[in-house]
């Protein structure tokens, strides 16, 4: 594990330690594989392997194998987890700045949850997506959502880097949804527009 606390650039976000990334995705993801935790943290996958060995034998986390495999944190990995977010928090004099702009992130909670019970369901039926404008304008709705959105998520990476990659990854499942993939609204196996939304 890393001893040697991230500084920030001048003027930059604060960077949280890739020990904090590691332990802050898995807090997130349910039984992710190296490459995917990788990925979602924005780490190199050995970078991400390294540190995931290396709080096996801390027993900080626990590789899973059976019906269900990957890595999970072991309660003592989410208390060091917790302590470490709290820790860079401090840090980076960020705290009361971070709670004010998640108030507002989560402001916008229930317009997320109406547009995306709009696109699984149609009044009391399932969405069978057969009807274009019907799904057009709901695709709408989720582009106004984005756009309200990206302010907050833009004073949120200016405190801590961390939060960047929620930036790129919401872009990302949103740019698919209007290329026509539907799967990156809200399948939840996939970094789906909900998905992210809700790990913030």
């Amino acid at each position: 594990m890393s001893t040697t606390a991230p500084h920030p650039a001048p003027g930059g976000p604060y960077p949280s330690s890739p020990d904090t990334l590691v332990l802050h995705g898995l807090r997130l993801k349910a039984f992710p594989d190296t490459d995917v935790l990788a990925a979602a943290i924005g780490l190199p996958e050995r970078e991400a392997a390294s540190a995931l060995a290396t709080f096996a034998e801390a027993g900080l986390v626990r590789r899973v194998e059976g019906h269900v495999t990957g890595w999970s944190l072991t309660a003592d990995g989410r208390r060091e987890g917790e302590r470490r977010l709290a820790e860079e928090l401090d840090a980076a004099g960020a705290r009361e700045a971070v709670r004010g702009d998640y108030e507002r992130f989560v402001a916008l909670n229930p317009d997320l949850l109406s547009v995306c019970t709009d696109w699984q369901m149609r009044g009391d039926e399932v969405n069978d997506h057969g009807d274009a404008d019907y799904d057009g304008a709901v695709v709408d709705r989720l582009v106004d959502l984005h756009v309200r959105v990206r302010p907050v998520l833009a004073d949120l990476r200016g405190h801590l880097a961390r939060f960047a990659s929620y930036s790129q990854r919401l872009r990302g499942a949103l740019e698919r949804v209007t290329e026509g993939d539907r799967d990156w609204f809200t399948k939840p196996t996939i970094d789906s527009y909900h998905t992210v939304w809700f790990e913030l």
